[in-house]
């Protein structure tokens, strides 16, 4: 089978991904669960001729050299695909991420009014965080589509690779690729407060250098949303401040106590009528008084309060599922834990 049908074939099964590997037959993920496809085994030369044929050149080239590459395909139906590369035992080998064809609304997404609320703040720090393939980037590119219908500003994303393609419609959305257009997350994000954006995409955070530009960037009035790998509101905290030495975590506190506007912690579960998965979503609003708790490095009181700021729009994790559970979306037995 050649790569573009292979493509073809995962997302016409709607599966979420498609695995590569020499040896065995391809993968995919459908609901959350892997299963193979009826195909004869792939060999070390039908992976590499897939791959060679997906990436160009200069992306090939980076791949010989590194073992890794993340880039993005482009079907001519327009249909994308975000392609993690790698090497195991000497073979080439692949995780392929299915990018759905439009951006989804928040009501489709199952995403709470104050997501909305927090993507329409002029200026500040909204972290959109939890574990991989939980719908971070789906839920960002909702909440840059709202700003892009609704102000007239320019957004600019830093992205590794480019996913989802933005099209201007009130505002511009200028969209750079990290090892492409810019050489670093940190770097763009410093760039992109000189090039005059209004609000700043970073669709990934792993490095200090990279979240001190992020709260530089909202410290001087622009509006930050950005992806963290981890789960739950209060972790998230906590896990940006253990990124610096110790010596600077009060100094830290007190720059995201200022610009930090809201935490969005999700999960993706599977519905218990088989039907796909679920979003479950932590929400914190950062008000006044949570701004203190921050400052002062008062954890776990955030859990608390999260508990209890429904009227501010604030729920847990915890909350959330029991909604769904409540419902007869979910069932709480087979959820793993993150």
């Amino acid at each position: 089978m050649e790569s573009v049908e292979l493509l073809w074939t995962a997302a016409q099964m709607g599966a979420s991904d498609l695995h590569l590997s020499a040896g065995a037959p391809p993968f995919v993920r459908v609901n959350g669960h892997l299963s193979p496809i009826e195909l004869p085994p792939l060999t070390a030369r039908d992976t590499e001729r897939i791959l060679r044929s997906l990436a160009t050149e200069e992306q090939w080239r980076s791949f010989v050299q590194d073992g890794e590459i993340a880039f993005a395909y482009t079907l001519p139906d327009g249909s994308r695909f975000r392609c993690i590369a790698y090497r195991q035992q000497g073979r080439c080998a692949a995780a392929i991420r299915i990018i759905p064809g439009k951006i989804r609304g928040f009501k489709e997404l199952g995403l709470p009014e104050v997501v909305k609320e927090l993507a329409r703040r002029r200026n500040g720090l909204v972290l959109v965080t939890g574990p991989a393939a939980s719908g971070k980037t789906t839920t960002l590119a909702a909440m840059i589509d709202l700003v892009n219908s609704e102000r007239t500003c320019l957004i600019i994303t830093l992205e590794a690779p480019i996913e989802y393609i933005h099209k201007h419609k009130r505002g511009i959305v200028n969209q750079r690729e990290v090892g492409e257009d810019t050489g670093s997350f940190a770097g763009g994000l410093r760039s992109a407060v000189r090039q005059d954006a209004d609000v700043i995409l970073v669709g990934k955070m792993q490095e200090s250098d990279t979240v001190s530009a992020a709260l530089g960037a909202a410290e001087t009035g622009k509006l930050v949303l950005a992806s963290y790998d981890i789960t739950g509101a209060v972790q998230t905290i906590e896990d940006l401040i253990d990124m610096f030495p110790a010596h600077r975590h009060h100094q830290v506190l007190a720059r995201l106590a200022s610009v930090l506007q809201g935490i969005i912690s999700q999960r993706l579960i599977p519905r218990v009528d088989g039907k796909g998965m679920v979003l479950a979503v932590e929400i914190l609003v950062v008000t006044p008084a949570v701004r203190n708790l921050i400052r002062e490095g008062k954890f776990q009181q955030i859990g608390s309060t999260m508990e209890t700021g429904g009227r501010y729009g604030m729920q847990t994790m915890e909350a959330s599922l029991k909604q769904l559970e409540d419902a007869g979306i979910i069932c709480r037995h087979r959820i793993s834990d993150p």
